[in-house]
Formats: structure tokens, sequence, C-alpha cells
């Protein structure tokens, strides 16, 4: 309350005090036209999200234009902070967002220091799409444009681009003709049409080509596309795809792996308007794509579609606001279905694009189970963790091509307990987990320090089991059961991109599963509670995303495919899996929540920091009528997707909490603005530099 008092005193005087023509404290000379550049600086902190007005010098005139890379003084030598406030010094960089004939500042304004490049990078339309995600997340306008627009690089930007090339014709729908309304849906894109929809992908690799033969539909139709998908691999898929049906030079491609210069170079082309279709990974998804007419995002649930960075933007919340703000087409595919797709079909915001049943029984593979108790009466199991069923599957599937074999940890037995009472086995040091190490000898996963006497602290014993296996140890495993068949590993040191038609065992961690020429003959799916044993509420969904999309690169059952999955054949995502109805599994989650009022049905917020200053900000805030504090309660995470561990320093001191801050429907952004009111307030009265409070809206962890 007092801070909106003193900013409703600060309008009053500032609409009372005459406006001051623009003037520099040294009395340069000024554009004549235009004197006045309204700057967004790159100070990503939330009380300073706002623009800041600064002098043109009359030499900087003509390159000072909207949306160019500037730098300013800001702070101490810069007097031109509304209310006459002085924040730190020194130049920092910003981007001109205005040039205006008058500051509603009255005194004396600081002169721009340098125009970095006359290249407009930053038109009207990124910048309302970056103050629209800053708003929805909470976060600072300077952050999310730390993400939208790539670092310069001087040599991509003095390279002209190419000329347009001019539109492709309208494709046949070939085979969107396999899912109900999927003709439909291609023929609307090429007609100019703005049609939504979630797609559930039949397995099998066409899944690339269907992107591709939607963007090619768009671009007939004059318009633009942007793809999103999870990670490089996929990338290169569609960029395969792609180049085999447009050609060379008609598309970019936006990811990490292809260098600053490169991918400087391919955003320019797009930004200038010489390319209409882009593809890439994560942060593509601010891609400046002219007269924008499609938006897809592959595989929404994958953790990868979710920045690590302030303030945690998700790819498929961006596109739906893409979407809605350019009116344009949007398509959500996966070969699973999450949630929040299933919640797009339900409110009647997307219409589904679904094959029929026998189509998917055709195209699907054979999935089996072995449950707890097939496991406990199988001898074979117990002594090699391989149970009879999936050595057969392995056996008859080696005789016609390569079997893929998932685990869900990587390294050689990244989990151990006791062997009598089960407890973990943790470090004497730290109370790390301990891990086997390829010698033999065991080690801490977080301090990194050996364990040679171990003994358990709860009953004595000496001996270990593994909790769970993890590549390696499954690799040398298989390699002495099926002795003349080649094994190779997948995982986060070395991922295979592809695999040859020859029989082989391949083991890959979840993600990093490699596309076999002709499909796979068999998988196995091992380990499958450790997956949905996880204390998470997309535990399930998680699993059921992860089999599915290993069983797609699986031949069909006219082809001999086979899935076996070791996981209790009563659960619902495994029951799912054998039935492959990934959206029907959806449909049931989504009935649940709604009915416990969890994401997405409800709108949350996860507050993080040390239990006084938690207890401050939540006291401070002015939440919604109808929002409800879950907590606060102890935490054990301070980044996204990394647990904490013995010697990290939690949010701010030793004593971090988190509050869940839920509400209703129509109430999020009622949510983010009085949250991030709250966290401005608190940054400028200084307490941020004293004990850290994190805010995210729509955590992915909620426990």
């Amino acid at each position: 309350m007092p801070e909106q008092l003193a900013l409703i005193r600060e309008t009053v005087r500032q609409a009372r005090t005459p406006k001051a023509k623009p003037r520099t404290w040294r009395g340069a000379a000024l554009a004549e036209g235009l004197p006045v550049a309204r700057v967004v600086v790159d100070k990503g902190v939330l009380h300073l999200d706002r623009y800041f007005d600064y002098a043109v010098p009359k030499e900087l005139d003509e390159a000072a234009q909207p949306g160019v890379r500037v730098r300013v003084r800001f702070g101490a030598g810069a007097r031109n902070v509304r209310g006459g406030r002085r924040e730190g010094g020194g130049l920092i960089d910003g981007f001109i967002v205005e040039r205006c004939a008058e500051s509603d500042y009255a005194g004396p304004l600081a002169a721009l220091a340098q125009v970095v490049s006359p290249e407009p990078v930053l038109d009207e339309e990124l910048l309302g799409l970056a103050r629209a995600v800053a708003d929805r997340y909470a976060g600072s306008l300077a952050d999310v444009l730390q993400l939208a627009v790539p670092p310069r690089h001087a040599r991509a930007e003095s390279r002209p681009s190419p000329d347009p090339a001019p539109p492709p014709p309208a494709p046949d729908p070939a085979t969107w003709q396999r899912y109900r309304r999927g003709a439909e849906f291609v023929a609307s894109l090429a007609a100019g049409g703005a049609p939504r929809a979630v797609w559930t992908a039949l397995p099998g690799p066409q899944w690339a080509d269907e992107i591709a033969l939607a963007v090619q539909a768009t671009l007939a139709s004059g318009r633009g596309a942007l793809v999103v998908v999870p990670a490089g691999r996929p990338a290169a898929r569609v960029d395969a795809a792609l180049r085999e049906r447009l050609g060379a030079g008609r598309h970019a491609l936006l990811t990490a792996d292809a260098g600053q210069e490169r991918r400087y170079r391919e955003w320019l082309a797009v930004r200038r308007g010489a390319v209409h279709a882009v593809v890439g990974t994560r942060a593509a998804m601010f891609a400046p794509v002219r007269d924008l007419g499609l938006v897809v995002v592959w595989d929404d649930g994958d953790s990868s579609h979710a920045d690590d960075n302030a303030p945690f933007p998700q790819v498929r919340e961006v596109l739906e606001l893409r979407a809605a703000r350019d009116k344009c087409a949007f398509l959500l595919g996966s070969w699973s279905c999450t949630v929040e797709a299933a919640q797009l079909v339900e409110s009647g915001w997307a219409a589904p694009l679904v094959a029929d049943r026998e189509q998917v029984r055709g195209a699907a593979p054979l999935v089996r189970t072995v449950g707890d108790g097939d496991l406990a009466r199988d001898g074979a199991a117990r002594a090699a963790r391989l149970p009879t069923l999936a050595w057969q599957a392995a056996r008859e599937g080696l005789k016609h091509g390569p079997v893929l074999v998932q685990v869900p940890r990587r390294g050689y037995v990244p989990r151990l307990a006791c062997e009598r009472c089960r407890e973990p086995a943790r470090c004497r040091h730290c109370a790390g987990p301990l891990e086997a190490r390829d010698d033999g000898g065991l080690s801490c996963a977080w301090c990194g320090r050996g364990e040679a006497s171990w003994h358990c602290q709860e009953c004595g014993g000496f001996r270990l089991r593994a909790q769970v296996v993890g590549a390696r140890r499954t690799a040398e495993e298989l390699g002495r059961a099926f002795p003349a068949v080649p094994v190779r590993t997948s995982g986060r040191e070395q991922v295979l991109d592809t695999v040859g038609a020859a029989p082989a065992l391949v083991v890959s961690t979840p993600g990093a599963e490699p596309v076999a020429e002709g499909g796979y003959a068999a998988a196995l799916l091992l380990d499958g509670w450790a997956m949905l044993g996880r204390p998470d509420l997309r535990a399930g969904e998680d699993a059921l995303r992860r089999w599915i999309g290993a069983a797609a690169l699986v031949r069909d059952q006219g082809a001999g495919g086979t899935v076996v999955v070791v996981a209790e054949p009563t659960l619902r995502p495994v029951q799912a899996l054998v039935r492959w109805d990934p959206v029907g599994h959806a449909v049931r989650e989504l009935a649940e929540r709604a009915e416990l009022g969890f994401p997405p049905v409800s709108r949350m917020a996860a507050v993080t920091g040390p239990r006084d200053a938690l207890t401050e900000f939540l006291r401070g805030v002015e939440l919604p009528p109808d929002a409800e504090i879950l907590g606060p309660v102890p935490t054990a995470v301070t980044e996204p997707g990394r647990p904490r561990r013995p010697g990290d320093a939690p949010p701010g001191g030793e004593h971090a909490e988190r509050a869940l801050v839920r509400v209703p429907p129509g109430s999020g952004a009622a949510l983010a603005r009085a949250l991030k009111t709250a966290q401005a307030a608190r940054m400028a009265r200084g307490a941020g530099q004293q004990a850290v409070v994190r805010v995210r809206i729509d955590p992915a962890d909620i426990g």
C-alpha cells in the first residue's frame, strides 16, 4: 500500500509539472525532429522494469532508430530516472523502443552514449510479445528480451540476407489423411485459415514430414511458419524434411549447436523477411517470423521446453500467446498427450487430430507387461534383472534387427541400498547417495569422496544392492547374456542419432533413443517403477510419454514389433501404453486434477526463500481474493530441475521454505501481477540483497 500511494503521488506530481524541452547536462546539440529516445535497458530487476528517456545527440540522429541496440549511461551519471532517483552507474546495453518529441521528466536528460548497430532487431511485434510473456510470468521485460534477441555478431550482421523465395505450391495432404480431419486441417492452412489443433501422431518417423507438409501449406498461402522442438536431434529431422519438401534456403534452423555467428545470421534472415519458415529449439519460440500463419510445438511435455532462466517461460504457453496475438494457426503435436493438451481440446480452444482405433492398432507395436508378481516367480529375473519374457523378446527380435533397451538412469549403478533393510546408502561426509564406479569402488555422487568401508547405519549390514541399475551396467549385463551381439549405448556422454538395421542391442536413457533404420524389432522398457515412483504430480504422465516415445520407434505389429514394459500392469499409465491410448490417460488425469484443484485447471505460483523473508513477503503481497496459500514447507530445491545437495546455499539462507499460491481459472493474470508488484517493491527497498525470494509462475515441479 505505501508503494502504491507513493506511485500515485509521483504520477500526480509529474502531471502538474510542466514538461521541459530535452537537454543534456553539457548542452550538446540534439536531434532536431525527435530529440528523445525511449530505451529499455538491460537491467533485469523488477523495480526498474520500465522505459527510460535519453537525449539523442545530433550526430546519432540517423542511426538511433526504434529497434536498434544502444549503450547508455545508467545510474549516478544519468539523471534521467523518473522521480530523480540515482541507481548504480556505468554504461549498459539497451534497445530504443520509441523516438519522442518530449520527455515526461522535467530535468536534464543523459545523452545516448553509442548506437551499437544500426540494424533494427526489436520491432513493435516482438516487443509486445516480450511484454506479454514478462507479465504472464511475473518477470521483467529485460530478462525476456535476453531470451528473445540473440547476441550480436558483427560479421553476420554485415552480410546481406538472400532475397525471399516465392511461395511454394500447395501440397497434397498425403499422410495427413490418416487422421480424422487431417486433410481439412492442411487445406485450411493452404487457404489462409487459422485452425487450432492438438495432434496425436501415429508411431513412426513420419511425424517430421507431416510437420513439413503443414509448413509448406502455410507458406503456399503467403504466410510464415514457426516450428519449435525440444532438442537438436528432432530439429535436424524436421530440417531435413523441410529441405526435401521446399529445397535449400527456404527456412532457417535456430539451435544452440549452430554457433553464435550462424545462428545470428539465420535469425537476421528471418527478421529481415528473407526467410518465412523457422525450425528450432526453445529460444526459437520468439523468432520474429513475418506474417506468421502457423506455430507448431512438438512434444510439449518434454522438460526442455521450459526455460531455465527467469522468468522461466514455457514454449507451449508462449506459442499459445502468439497464436492468439497474431490470429494464426496453432498445432501441438506429440506421440503422447499432456494434460495441458487435453485441456485445450476440452475447453474448445483447439480441435483433436487423431487417427481411428483401427489405424492406431495397425501402426503400433504389440505391448506386453511384466509385473511384480511375474518378477517374484521368475528366477532368471531375480538373478539377472532381465525377466524371461523380456529375454525371449530380445532374443527373437535380434533375429530380425536391432533391439532397444530403455533404462531410466545413466551411469553404472547410480543408486545403492542396503541389501538387508533397503535403506539408501549415503556418504558419511555429506549424506549424498553412494554409487558404484566402473572399477567396482564406491563414491559419493555429490562430493565425490570415495567410500572404502561402508556399513548400514540402520541395521549394520555390509552388503549392498542396486536400487536402479544404470545404462552402462545394463549394457555390460546384456553383453554377457548375448555375447555374439554388439551392444551400443546412448546417453548424456554420447547420444547416438541413428543405428543401422543390423542386429544389435541399443541401451539408452529416456529421450536419447536413436532412430533405427527400418525401426526396432523389439524394445525393452526396464525398471518402470523408477519412473512411476517419483514423488511428482506428473510422474505417470512423464513415464507414459517416455515409454511411448521409445515404443514409437519400434516396428508395427504386422512387422513383428514387440515392446516389453517391466512395470505393474494394473497401473493406469501401463494400461494406457498397452492400449496405446495417451489421450484417454490425459483426459482421466485432467478430470482428477479438476476435482482436486491441481494445475492446469488452477494456476499456481511457487515462492521460495528463507523462512523469515518468505513470511514477510507473503504477508505484504496483495493476492487476489480467491487465492489460496499452501504451506510454507521446507524445500529441497534451489534451482529448477536440480535437487538440493548438502553444501548448496538455499535461496537466501540455510532454512529455505516454499509456499504454493493457487488461484482458480481467470485469476492467473491477477496473481502474476500481485507477485510482481510485491517483488518489485521488495527489491526497491533493498530487501532482496539480504535474502533472496524467488517467484516462479506455473512451476514444473510441485511435488
